[in-house]
């Protein structure tokens, strides 16, 4: 993918975005700025769909007439084929440009607002009884056309929708010739700058490109695009469905499976796959808690990543102590943290030849009670930990924390020791936030894949080692980054302090000599 097809689309679209900038927080302004972008999106794709179709009639999908008998008819066509292939329809009155053109015209009678509302009903009605149904149920519910903070009446709020939709249509998506990477990578480019500006919430809805790509790299590790792929890959807190399209990207994957409790990032997520060109069939993104509603009981999947919410408050009821996530570890997460219970249930749904990785708080490395009870039971009863690695502090939005990798797997091919990388100062700081570089993605990378010991950098630990510390896995216990001063020449400070006070000798007789020439007293 090209920087040169890249940069100004991303340029584009946020200068566009400077529109609602200022009239609302980050975190609310980007549901309308990448809801129609989606719409836009959907139309161009669709006006390309049924053309290639049309195409041997010589017909536009554009200029169809909807009102007569013929044009129904090819509608009607046209439709059956686009929500079996791209999963919706859109009528040519519907179309984004038709859209912006009708709110353009400038007439008080072309508020255009009801007009959105209606069409992001029928793209999801068109959607009913096909197997892309529940990926567009309810997909422009957080689009709210009557919200005040657009502004105070109708007319105000029309003007605001008409600016950034003439501003949109003037963007070319080009779909037949502009990689979908490049304008899925755009939208991405969007989330991320939504997110750093949007304080503590931004951990709902994205984890930063460089740790995704380490947890990407580490569950793909041995595959490729041209002879290895993944069957399934799965995220139980899959926020905008970054991590998941990452994975995708580093390998081919057969099956994307997530599920998101906050509705406002579910419906991200599914329009992040669609913009990546992730075809409905091949992904299965479902709404609810996980820890107390999973949604895909029973699947077992070759590659795990998760950037869970750290240290969330949960419910460890009694339930949950027959619940097979659960209950084979003695001891439950404590209701104040349920990082633990998030790394049960990602075991619980790792394939036997799978790999999990997942960032977590450093707490979960030392802290007792429970949570030592489950740390003993996965390294002294299944042995499943195969790498910790610690991230420099201050690399997500939203928490300044210092962060770790864990990864487990139930069949490892190094079962005599854990591996501890330590690459907590090994960063680069752009404004107030640190950030991982390439180089540093590289080398926690190869360290892992290599499970190379490197002098303060990385070091393998024995099970009788880590038993040895009560099953606390501190990076700085079994890493050592300590500095050691160099040694002290105490004769060679002797000699400096002697050098010193003959200097001040020195200077001393010289003021006294020349205060004696004054006939004054030299000072004491």
């Amino acid at each position: 993918m090209s920087d040169i097809q890249k940069k100004p689309l991303e340029q584009q679209l946020w200068r566009i975005a400077d529109t609602l900038r200022g009239t609302m927080d980050a975190d609310e302004y980007k549901n309308y700025m990448l809801g129609f972008i989606f719409y836009k999106y959907l139309s161009e794709k669709m006006i390309f769909h049924a053309n290639e179709i049309l195409k041997a009639d010589n017909i536009l999908f554009i200029e169809i007439n909807e009102s007569d008998n013929k044009g129904k008819e090819i509608l009607e066509a046209v439709k059956h084929d686009s929500t079996e292939q791209l999963g919706y329809f859109l009528k040519p009155s519907e179309l984004f440009s038709k859209v912006a053109a009708k709110g353009n015209l400038g007439s008080p009678q072309n508020i255009i607002l009801g007009d959105l509302q209606d069409i992001f009903k029928d793209i999801e009605q068109s959607t009913m009884g096909t197997e892309s149904e529940e990926d567009f149920n309810d997909l422009f519910k957080d689009i709210d056309l009557t919200s005040t903070k657009l502004g105070k009446n109708p007319e105000e709020r029309n003007e605001i929708i008409v600016k950034i939709l003439t501003d949109l249509d003037k963007v070319d998506f080009d779909l037949g010739n502009l990689a979908t990477d490049v304008l899925g990578d755009a939208y991405e480019y969007l989330i991320k700058q939504f997110a750093s500006g949007a304080g503590k919430k931004a951990g709902e809805f994205y984890t930063p490109q460089p740790v995704s790509q380490i947890l990407a790299k580490i569950v793909t590790l041995g595959k490729n695009k041209e002879v290895k792929q993944i069957k399934s890959v799965y995220d139980p807190t899959c926020g905008s469905g970054s991590l998941l399209l990452r994975v995708a990207r580093m390998t081919s994957v057969d099956e994307i499976y997530g599920q998101e409790k906050i509705r406002t990032t579910y419906n991200l997520a599914r329009m992040n796959m669609i913009m990546h060109g992730i075809h409905h069939t091949r992904f299965d993104i479902r709404q609810d808690d996980t820890l107390q509603k999973p949604q895909h009981t029973g699947k077992k999947f070759e590659a795990i990543v998760a950037n869970p919410p750290f240290s969330a408050i949960w419910k460890p009821d009694i339930l949950k102590e027959t619940d097979d996530r659960f209950s084979q570890y003695g001891k439950l997460a404590p209701a104040s943290k349920a990082d633990f219970a998030f790394v049960q249930h990602m075991i619980y749904h790792l394939a036997e030849n799978g790999t999990m990785a997942c960032v977590l708080p450093h707490g979960v490395l030392f802290r007792g009670g429970g949570e030592n009870i489950i740390r003993k039971h996965l390294i002294e009863n299944k042995n499943y930990i195969d790498a910790i690695i610690g991230l420099p502090a201050n690399i997500f939005y939203g928490t300044s924390i210092p962060t770790c990798i864990l990864v487990l797997k139930k069949c490892r091919e190094n079962p005599d020791n854990i591996l501890f990388i330590d690459a907590s100062k090994h960063f680069e700081k752009v404004k107030n936030q640190n950030f991982l570089r390439d180089e540093d993605i590289e080398r926690i990378f190869d360290t892992y894949k290599n499970r190379n010991e490197t002098h303060q950098f990385s070091r393998l630990a024995t099970l009788q080692e880590v038993k040895d510390n009560e099953y606390n896995l501190n990076i700085p216990r079994y890493v050592d980054t300590f500095e050691q001063e160099d040694n002290i020449n105490l004769q060679q400070v002797a000699n400096e302090i002697t050098s010193t006070n003959l200097q001040m000798r020195e200077i001393d007789h010289k003021i006294a000599d020349f205060c004696k020439q004054l006939q004054i007293s030299a000072p004491l």
